[in-house]
């Protein structure tokens, strides 16, 4: 029994030898190269690469207000499809205490002026009508009598703007009612009833009442590595994702 287990072993041994030699050898063997034979054929060679940033409309506008004043009404909200000239907000002014006291001086003095122009006017004309004056001197007090109606209404209406900013024959196009300029889409609305607001003039931005662009024109802002520039083209094709 003994004898035919160590035989056995001898043979285990023997085969674990013989197979590691047999590994060996065929590791040592040089690899076979295997070439595949294809049919040359016209194609297309695509090269992608990826480029971050963010989808913005080509014009977004800001609509600002040109008097000074407080909000007293917003009638748009982000989201809101507008035309141009759909009125987004109305201000109230706050009328300067100087600019007031001036336009009602104003007022009074063309008031006064319009009264003495109407009695000199009422008297010269029955002179005229009697021949008593000439058809000249008569249509030089016709016509100042014309001027000072003019300028009591002109003083009016700038009391009214002082005070409220608008007068009764511009109501509907009055700078109050802050209009958009654009159709498209609010895209922020940053102010609220209450907030004091500042026109634009040469020397202020003014405050922005609402932010408003068309979303069916709309550009991509990305950055892209300088080594590829030379390789894009106008008109390329780019998928967002």
């Amino acid at each position: 029994m003994r004898r035919v287990l160590k035989i056995a072993g001898l043979v285990l041994v023997a085969l674990l030898v013989i197979g590691t030699f047999v590994f060996l050898w065929q590791k040592s063997r040089p690899k076979v190269t295997k070439y595949t034979i294809e049919t040359a054929t016209m194609g297309t060679i695509e090269k992608r690469t990826v480029a971050t940033g963010k989808v913005e409309p080509r014009n977004e506008i800001l609509i600002k207000p040109q008097i000074s004043g407080i909000i007293s009404e917003v009638y748009k909200e982000a989201g809101d499809k507008v035309e141009a000239g759909d009125i987004i907000a109305k201000i109230q002014v706050v009328p300067d205490m100087a600019s007031l006291s001036s336009a009602e001086s104003r007022v009074s003095r063309a008031q006064l002026a319009l009264d003495q122009s109407r009695r000199n006017y009422e008297r010269d004309k029955k002179l005229f009508d009697t021949e008593v004056i000439s058809k000249e001197e008569f249509e030089k007090v016709e016509l100042q009598y014309k001027n000072d109606q003019e300028e009591l209404q002109s003083a009016t209406d700038n009391l009214s703007i002082v005070r409220t900013g608008i007068t009764q024959s511009s109501a509907s196009s009055s700078n109050t009612l802050i209009r958009s300029t654009i159709s498209g889409m609010i895209l922020d609305v940053p102010i609220k009833v209450g907030n004091s607001v500042i026109q634009s003039n040469n020397f202020n931005d003014g405050t922005t009442i609402a932010s408003v662009a068309n979303l069916n024109d709309m550009l991509f802002v990305g950055k892209i590595d300088e080594t590829e520039v030379a390789q894009l083209s106008g008109d390329m094709p780019m998928e967002i994702t």
